[in-house]
């Protein structure tokens, strides 16, 4: 049935809000539309105008407009908008995410892919658990190939479009010896057999059933007068398909989108799929929102000015469109190590706080999440409440928790919560059965779990042998562990557990995104870890850490990758470590090339246009690699931003002490103070994959009363010296006793 056409007399009032742009983007309602909205341009409105628009006038009914979001909350968003506009609520919609809609399509189509329509939608670990079976039954040797690693494969090939036989020798790998699409196809065949798909099935199934079967292509191209999409930059190919399907009928298509924040490359966005739309739909208009709602006229400039230098883009320049745009440059302070740049961090957000800021709109924005530990500290340190967003705390991220279980159990071994953790991790082959006669055991003896695992692994009658041996080789490397500690010292020792263990050859062979990051989180916490005396004092430091209340009422300061800041905002944004090979990131170049480089400086786009008032883009000259203090090369991203609208702090200080000590590096301190002294020169040890350090004993001795700066608690004075001990008031962090290396003379 088809609705009325005829539109009301006078143009609805809701248009009135709208500047000529975005006006623009609601009223062209024929034909595919394409909305490059920039940064702060009122991308949302937009969209959700549009779709109101629709109905106002009378061109669709709520059921013959598809419109497609990324998240639940953005199509929560869009529908409570559309209500707003309508004054009711709009019931009938097909709102949603790509899943969600893939899901109620496959639904009603399932017998052309195998499956009924009650199908089951299995979850992440079900996929893992059932490929893992499937492998298994194939001969797979599953220590060599895991199961994560295939289904990544797996994943990747669905977000291509590609069922098994569509996988090309070009798109082949050669994950498990050549086996992952014969193993592909197995684990589909599994699936159907079991009445069930995986996510990546709800997508790749419906568009396999819009390919070849034309008579249900025809009845959604009947269904579907307009089709709606945000973020067009972020979708994957299979999505890309799946809407160029949808949009065969009619032309009715508008995708809004940022080429310029297309950053998702690796969780398998294609920044193609935008680029190519005017190829795509020859008949296109452009619509481009260039009037900037957020930010001030220095920080959209300096954006500007940066993202220019891609090649790989359709173009457009971000405009002030606030009446109080001006403000302040760009900030890039030049420091002389990473330890000054989280000072410095701290102290101006706590200049900002003695101001009347608001916590709440502060955010700290980095490259890799093993950055946030240094931040998170000195915030503890400066007593700041803080949240990280999109993730857990440093110190509460899992493999995080797996290595101090580790560290407990060597430095306590009646710790049963620590012990009862790894146990088993990673794998070892003892199941439920086994853990059961642990605890049994501990329970009758009164002893803990790790006495109990001595004594089930010297008995002949309490386990059967594999796991018996598997409990006998843990057992007997907590004791070798335990040996080395004192002749090694704990950071040699803790690198050579993590090895010798498998848990770092765990992480090596998990194929996830998120298993390189896991890797770099367990460097910096063996970095961490040489910035304590002892195994014990770093636990304790770090049960102190973990007091920080989540939960605790009040404005915190946001802490964050950049990744996960897309779609943000705040008014102060601190954007460190702008140095080659951290960002852009070297594995990412190393990886991608050129490509890698572009959306690696879209990433820097997308953080400094989260700044309302003010960014500060910071980099060290020297930054500690596992203890060692090694030069760092400014990024390009820095020479890249252009000269009038940033203003440069500390490179004149830092150039004065150079030239005065003779010493490496180029920048210094923004206060205008001399560079601090760097450390002594550590011990660098190899240790399987890891190099550690430990710092040298001092050569000057530090006498009572001398004011001096610890890199964790500050500054303080010296109460007491017994040897190399030290009792310190530090001015925030109380009393403390630590070991004379780690402090320097204020």
């Amino acid at each position: 049935m088809s609705p009325p056409a005829s539109p009301p007399a006078a143009p609805p009032d809701y248009l009135a809000r709208l500047n000529p742009e975005q006006r623009a983007a609601v009223e062209t309602l024929d034909g595919p539309v394409l909305v490059l909205a920039g940064a702060g341009t009122g991308k949302t409105r937009v969209l959700t105008t549009r779709f109101a628009h629709l109905l106002v006038t009378r061109r669709a009914f709520p059921s013959q407009v598809l419109a497609v979001t990324f998240t639940n909350k953005a199509a929560r968003e869009m529908k409570a908008r559309v209500s707003a506009i309508l004054g009711r609520e709009v019931e009938g919609l097909w709102l949603g995410t790509f899943h969600a809609l893939g899901a109620r399509m496959l639904r009603r189509h399932a017998e052309h892919v195998g499956l009924k329509g009650n199908f089951t939608i299995l979850d992440t670990d079900d996929q893992t658990r059932l490929l893992k079976q499937v492998m298994d039954a194939s001969g797979v040797d599953l220590k060599r190939w895991p199961a994560p690693g295939l289904m990544a494969v797996v994943q990747r090939w669905k977000d291509r479009g590609l069922t098994p036989e569509r996988v090309t020798p070009s798109e082949d790998s050669d994950y498990a010896n050549g086996r992952a699409r014969a193993l592909y196809a197995q684990y589909q065949q599994r699936l159907r057999d079991l009445n069930a798909a995986d996510f990546g099935d709800l997508l790749l199934h419906t568009t396999e059933i819009l390919r070849t079967e034309p008579e249900v292509l025809a009845q959604y191209h009947r269904a579907f007068r307009y089709i709606l999409v945000d973020e067009y930059q972020d979708t994957n190919l299979v999505q890309y398909l799946w809407l160029r399907l949808l949009a065969k009928g009619h032309g009715n298509i508008c995708c809004v989108g940022d080429d310029d924040q297309s950053i998702y490359s690796w969780r398998g966005a294609e920044i193609e799929n935008i680029l190519r739309f005017e190829k795509d739909f020859p008949d296109a208009k452009v619509v481009r929102l260039e009037r900037n709602y957020r930010s001030t006229r220095p920080i959209l400039a300096a954006a500007s000015g940066l993202i220019a230098h891609n090649a790989g883009r359709l173009g457009k320049t971000l405009r002030a469109g606030r009446d109080d745009a001006e403000g302040e440059k760009v900030r890039v302070v030049a420091l002389w190590d990473s330890e000054e740049e989280a000072r410095m961090v701290g102290e101006r957000i706590e200049e900002a706080q003695r101001a009347g800021h608001p916590l709440s709109e502060v955010a700290i924005l980095v490259r890799a999440g093993f950055q946030t530990r240094a931040f998170e500290e000195r915030l503890i340190t400066l007593g700041i409440p803080y949240r990280v967003v999109g993730g857990a705390r440093f110190y509460e991220r899992q493999e995080i928790r797996d290595a101090l279980a580790y560290m407990r159990v060597l430095a306590q071994p009646s710790d049963d919560l620590a012990f009862e953790r790894i146990v088993n991790v990673p794998k070892r082959g003892l199941g439920d059965s086994t853990i059961r006669a642990l605890h049994e055991l501990a329970r009758i003896e009164k002893s803990s779990l790790a006495a109990a695992a001595e004594r089930l692994a010297l008995s002949p009658d309490g386990l059967r042998p594999r796991p018996r041996q598997a409990l006998a080789e843990l057992m007997r490397g907590f004791a070798r562990w335990r040996e080395q500690l004192p002749r090694d010292g704990h950071v040699v020792t803790v690198a050579t557990l993590l090895d010798e263990s498998g848990y770092t050859e765990m992480w090596k062979q998990d194929r996830s995104p998120e298993a390189p990051g896991r890797l770099e989180n367990l460097k910096e916490l063996l970095r961490a870890l040489g910035e304590f005396e002892s195994l014990a004092g770093f636990l304790d430091h770090v049960a102190l850490v973990m007091e920080n209340d989540e939960a605790a009422e009040g404005e915190r300061v946001s802490l964050m990758t950049l990744h996960a800041a897309k779609g943000l905002e705040f008014d102060m944004v601190f954007l460190p470590g702008w140095e080659e090979g951290l960002f852009p990131s070297q594995r990412s170049l190393d990886e991608g090339g050129e490509k890698a480089l572009e959306e690696e400086r879209r990433l820097a786009y997308v953080g400094l246009t989260r700044a309302r008032k003010l960014a500060v883009v910071s980099h060290a000259a020297n930054r500690r690699v596992y203890g060692n203090w090694t030069a760092s090369i400014p990024s390009r991203f820095i020479e890249e931003l252009p000269d009038e609208h940033v203003a440069k702090e500390g490179g004149a200080a830092m150039e004065r002490h150079r030239a005065a000590t003779g010493a490496a590096g180029a920048f210094g301190s923004p206060f205008g103070l001399a560079a601090p002294r760097r450390p002594p020169t550590p011990r660098i040890y190899e240790t399987g994959s890891w190099e550690v350090a430990e710092r040298p004993a001092r050569a000057e001795r530090i006498a009572v009363g001398e004011r001096v700066f610890h890199q964790k608690f500050g500054y303080g004075r010296v109460l007491a010296v017994e040897d190399d001990r030290l009792d310190i008031a530090f001015d925030k962090a109380g009393t403390r006793r630590v070991l004379d290396r780690f402090v320097e003379k204020a």
